[in-house]
């Protein structure tokens, strides 16, 4: 049974060096972030998520999460399909669940069910 993406919602890159990163992007985007804390940092880029995150590694680049309606249920069918678990499916705050898994090829599936998301 085939995973049912709901599009883009998130992309965060890996910043060990916050401060930086988050300086970096406040002077590209032209605005502050909309959550800023030590462990991450969120900027809303045109209705998606821009996010920075100092405890992802580097090696592992951007990691770009689609939309679903289960994540439980997303993950379960890519592990079906050959997929294993890169990140433990997660409840980060304000009903947003994530998970990342490595497809069989070793590229990073982010997978994100966020009650909150709109585009309107």
């Amino acid at each position: 049974m085939p995973i049912n993406l709901d599009g883009l919602r998130t992309v965060i890159y890996p910043a060990p060096d916050l401060d930086v990163a988050k300086r970096w992007w406040i002077n590209q985007l032209g605005q502050e972030p909309y959550f800023d804390m030590p462990f991450y940092v969120g900027f809303n880029v045109a209705g998606y998520e821009l996010g920075l995150l100092p405890d992802a590694d580097p090696a592992d680049g951007a990691l770009v999460y689609w939309g679903v309606t289960d994540v439980t249920a997303a993950v379960a069918e890519a592990i079906a399909a050959g997929a294993t678990e890169h990140s433990p499916i997660a409840d980060v705050g304000e009903g947003i669940i994530t998970a990342t898994i490595r497809t069989p090829t070793g590229s990073i599936l982010g997978l994100i069910f966020n009650p909150n998301f709109s585009l309107a």
